[in-house]
């Protein structure tokens, strides 16, 4: 007679973590989708070009909230990841860019015209 009890406890015990499993892998899959704190960095800045030393591949820019680097408004000096992107702006332009800190250095790893 002890045998339909333990059967029955086990059904129990399965058809509980079977309510409980879906609802975990839920929250784990909405976890996973959730932007982390590597996706800021896609967040874009607005700034002007102030300066291009294409000699030392850096940007003048003057810039409002860098928000991924919780930095303030204000004129400050970046390098360019790739030195073709001095080539695609001009003093004056209003741009749109993403900067990274990088060994210390703020580095310019995207930038295209403001719109």
């Amino acid at each position: 007679m002890k045998l339909p009890v333990a059967s029955t406890l086990a059904t129990l015990m399965v058809v509980s973590m079977g309510v409980t499993l879906p609802a975990a892998a839920q929250t784990a899959v909405a976890a996973a989708a959730e932007p982390t704190t590597m996706a800021a960095p896609a967040d874009m800045s607005e700034g002007e070009i102030r300066k291009i030393s294409k000699d030392t591949g850096k940007l003048t820019i003057r810039h409002g909230e860098i928000k991924n680097l919780d930095m303030p408004p204000m004129t400050m000096v970046f390098v360019a990841k790739d030195p073709a992107m001095l080539d695609a702006v001009e003093v004056g332009d209003k741009v749109r860019f993403v900067v990274i800190e990088e060994g210390g250095k703020m580095v310019v790893t995207e930038l295209q015209p403001a719109r």
